[in-house]
């Protein structure tokens, strides 16, 4: 793993709890300093101080500008890499989605991916990475995940352009496709027991496993991959 040093600024969206928070908290003992972005805003304790969640709607491309403007003119930090994790994954079927429902699913997790990364692009001079967090629904089919699916789906093909279109100015783009993660959302569903038996490993994922891969990804390790799509699903779903 690459550490950082000095000013170099890593974005992580979604980060008030599950892979969010747990990528944070491992790029900042990575050594990046940590633009944490979510709806709510807060603070949570970090390897070297408390790390200040900024509060966005990743689907206002404006509030998203104004936040990364207004943190890059106060510290001088130089953006080197960003993590949309941020999502949203309501259950939806053809019989009960609503416009409604199939624009706060794209908002979030399509929109919100072009937006941070648009906003933080222009800070990026000296290039670097971006991750964006797919699903396994984007290459497997999960019942009752209409929207969601679709949505992650974009996402990957998303990442692809990006990396073609980002390449030049030395900005790669991948993504990360994770299965069931012991995240609070995915506590509620009641589901990952029974959800486990079926996956190879016999387990779910710790959100700590997952935000390993995204310090592989942001890292010189990962420096000659662009354009790619990590599934990390325990074996459940394989490409």
């Amino acid at each position: 793993m690459q550490q950082h040093t000095g000013s170099a600024v890593a974005i992580v969206t979604g980060a008030a709890s599950g892979m969010g928070r747990a990528t944070a908290m491992t790029l900042a003992k990575d050594g990046w300093k940590i633009l944490a972005l979510d709806l709510v805003a807060g603070t949570f304790q970090g390897p070297d101080g408390e790390i200040e969640i900024v509060s966005v709607d990743v689907a206002d491309r404006v509030s998203i500008k104004n936040a990364i403007d207004s943190y890059v003119a106060q510290t001088g930090a130089s953006i080197e890499a960003v993590v949309n994790v941020a999502g949203v994954y309501p259950p939806s079927t053809l019989a009960d989605f609503t416009t409604e429902s199939f624009r706060k699913i794209f908002d979030i997790n399509v929109l919100g991916v072009l937006n941070v990364t648009a906003e933080a692009v222009s800070h990026m001079e000296r290039g670097g990475s971006v991750v964006n967090f797919a699903s396994v629904d984007a290459f497997s089919v999960s019942p009752g995940q209409l929207l969601y699916g679709a949505s992650k789906a974009a996402v990957v093909m998303l990442t692809k352009e990006l990396a073609l279109e980002l390449a030049p100015r030395n900005i790669r783009v991948n993504a990360i496709a994770p299965g069931w993660v012991r995240t609070p959302g995915n506590e509620t569903t009641g589901r990952m027991d029974e959800a486990s038996k079926s996956i190879p490993l016999k387990r779910v994922a710790e959100p700590e496993e997952i935000a390993r891969w995204v310090s592989i990804l942001t890292g010189t390790d990962a420096s000659f991959m662009t354009g790619e799509t990590i599934v990390l699903s325990g074996g459940d779903v394989m490409r």
